[in-house]
């Protein structure tokens, strides 16, 4: 059977984000396999190699609680039902076997007959899940007499009886109304009911299969069930040269279980790490090693001999050339799964932005500030004001401290709290924030009101003493391939340069490629997660969503979990959408999906900067009140 990779989505649609996550972590537990990714495609289906599996489209357009179940129902009986007792051993057996006549409609057989019998054994494990389970069979029922019909008309037999098979398993042979041909089949399908084996669903099969043989005239033309292809379970075939495979017969027979079949292709995958030049050299494959990853993950003491360009003629010194700038990147860092599965192949550099100290930026500068500093003096004297009347606020109905002027409690409460206490005086907010600057070549025309809500940020919290950190991020577009995703972070302001005015440096951002925003709010929490600042805060400024080399629609789902993540370790995600005109509801419910309701969006440009400060107002003023 073919693999659903061809299923293709025509339109712009974006799974709710937070929602596929929890399907994810209930798959995670069902299966206990903490690699385990959820996927949406045309049916449900496993793909071993990717450690996936996939819930239908079917279920979306419905009614949320309808949709939600339908879903639920697909991950019960993809993770807790052919996960653990679906039997490849014999599905084999059966693939190399089968006639060629009749095979998808085979299949398809198989596939519903075995969906019965788990269905069934979830439930008496799991009682729990019969409710999710009745209203899957109520959907699947209606739409499958609809296509009983449409397809005994349109004279699809073998289309028609699958559906029809489905109403009987699950209403009774006497309550289907179907083409007369299939009666017959009848005592075969009561045996359904007494299946405990993947073996017996496709004796059914075979029984069908002869029983039909003659009245059939096409394989099927709609394609139903598609839980595993046989693509998938060619591991040893593809993995290893002649001689190897040689030595591992035998091993393909032990795997009799799709669970089983994960954990090879996951085991086999981690020990091939490193040995991906032989593996071209056994299979003719086309590409370029990178000489430096064989080298680290090879021998031990087997060093970099040369660095080239992988061109047909080198000259020692484009080899020197090279050689040199390997030595001046001592700063380029491997993400490796310390920053999600949607990242591994990530490498980045940290450094210092480059700053433009011509006259005209001076001069630039000293026009924003002009320009906004009433707003941020006014802002400035709000907050100062707001941590004295916190500082001179008393904090009365206590059970200790010092006592009160108001003694009468003693009489007008059961329980007198009778104390005061002065909150103890702050210098500062106990808060730290992260900036995030998208660095994306759809910044080029926002860099402006860009930089000036970026300087207006920068400037409020250093006048009231808060660290911040201020970081351009992007991806190297050009340079990006299957095996390496560059990445670059520039820090405008660090952590550590307290109260230091990097204006300047604010005026050097520039628009560059790409934006991995996954990967980058990751990067920022690993430096806020360690500070003993209570209140931590997280601020993205974007202008659309992330869009890097294979992360589209992975990028939402990766920018989402790491959001939540985030959350987790208590650090506060904010989403500032830098636009030219509102946003429209289709990006709006992106954003949701992504963010939660943490995101805030400017009407125009030039309200950028407004809204930066809101934001800031906002936040100060809860850190101010529960401090």
């Amino acid at each position: 059977m073919p693999s659903i990779d061809r299923f293709i989505q025509f339109n712009n649609e974006t799974i709710d984000a937070r929602q596929l996550m929890h399907y994810e972590n209930v798959a995670k537990a069902l299966t206990s396999n903490s690699m385990l990714m959820v996927k949406e495609r045309k049916l449900m289906e496993f793909q071993p190699e990717e450690q996936s599996l996939s819930i239908s489209v079917f279920w979306r357009h419905r009614e949320e609680r309808l949709m939600n179940a339908g879903r639920m129902s697909d991950i019960y009986l993809l993770s807790e039902g052919f996960w653990k007792d679906f039997n490849l051993h014999i599905w084999r057996d059966y693939k190399e076997n089968q006639p060629v006549t009749f095979s998808k409609w085979m299949d398809q057989l198989v596939f519903c007959l075995e969906e019965f019998r788990l269905i069934e054994k979830i439930q008496k494990k799991r009682v729990g899940t019969i409710k999710v389970f009745e209203k899957r069979i109520q959907m699947y029922l209606s739409f499958h007499k609809q296509q009983l019909v449409v397809n005994s008309q349109k004279g699809f037999l073998a289309d028609a009886f699958i559906s029809y098979l489905y109403v009987c398993l699950y209403e009774g042979t006497m309550r289907v109304t179907g083409p007369e041909l299939f009666h017959k089949a009848n005592s075969i399908i009561q045996k359904a009911y007494e299946n405990s084996h993947t073996q017996s669903s496709i004796s059914m099969v075979y029984e069908f299969f002869y029983l039909f043989m003659d009245d059939l005239k096409e394989d099927t033309i709609h394609e139903y069930y598609s839980i595993i292809s046989s693509s998938n379970l060619r591991e040893s075939d593809f993995h290893y040269h002649k001689g190897v495979k040689n030595s591992e017969t035998g091993e393909e027979e032990s795997k009799e279980t799709i669970e089983e079949v994960f954990r090879s292709w996951h085991r086999e995958n981690e020990d091939e790490k490193g040995l991906h030049l032989q593996f071209e050299l056994e299979h003719g494959r086309d590409g370029k090693a990178d000489q430096r990853i064989a080298t680290e993950e090879g021998q031990e003491g087997h060093d970099i001999t040369e660095i080239g360009k992988w061109q047909s003629s080198g000259s020692t010194a484009e080899l020197n050339s090279d050689n040199q700038s390997l030595k001046g990147s001592d700063s380029i860092k491997k993400a490796g799964t310390a920053f999600g599965k949607e990242n591994v192949h990530v490498v980045y550099d940290e450094k210092r932005i480059i700053t433009n100290s011509i006259a005209q930026d001076n001069r630039l500068l000293e026009n924003y500030r002009q320009e906004q500093a009433p707003y941020v003096k006014a802002f400035v004297d709000e907050m100062k004001k707001r941590m004295e009347q916190k500082q001179i606020a008393k904090r009365e109905n206590l059970s200790k401290g010092r006592l009160s002027s108001k003694l009468s409690v003693f009489w007008t409460e059961e329980r007198p709290k009778p104390f005061y206490k002065k909150t103890a005086p702050s210098t500062q907010l106990n808060a730290v924030f992260g900036l995030l600057v998208d660095g994306s070549a759809s910044m080029q025309d926002k860099l402006e009101d860009t930089k000036k809500a970026v300087l207006l940020f920068h400037d409020v919290l250093r006048k009231l003493q808060i660290a911040h950190e201020i970081v351009v991020h992007y991806e190297d577009a050009y340079e990006a391939s299957e095996s390496k995703q560059p990445n670059t972070f520039e820090w405008i302001h660090k952590l550590e340069d307290g109260q230091q005015d990097n204006g300047l440096d604010i005026l050097s951002i520039n628009a560059h490629e790409d934006n991995r925003d996954g990967f980058a709010l990751r990067w920022m929490g690993k430096r806020l997660e360690d500070r003993q600042e209570h209140h931590k805060f997280l601020l993205m400024f974007s202008d659309g969503e992330p869009s890097a080399f294979g992360y589209a629609q992975n990028g939402i789902m990766d920018t989402a979990e790491a959001v939540v993540e985030l959350e987790r370790k208590n650090i506060t995600v904010l989403h500032l959408f830098l636009n030219d005109a509102d946003a429209t509801e289709e990006q709006l419910e992106l954003f949701r999906l992504i963010f939660g309701k943490k995101t805030a969006t400017a009407s125009s440009l030039e309200k950028f900067s407004e809204e930066t400060l809101r934001i800031l107002k906002k936040i100060l003023h809860h850190v101010v009140k529960s401090s």
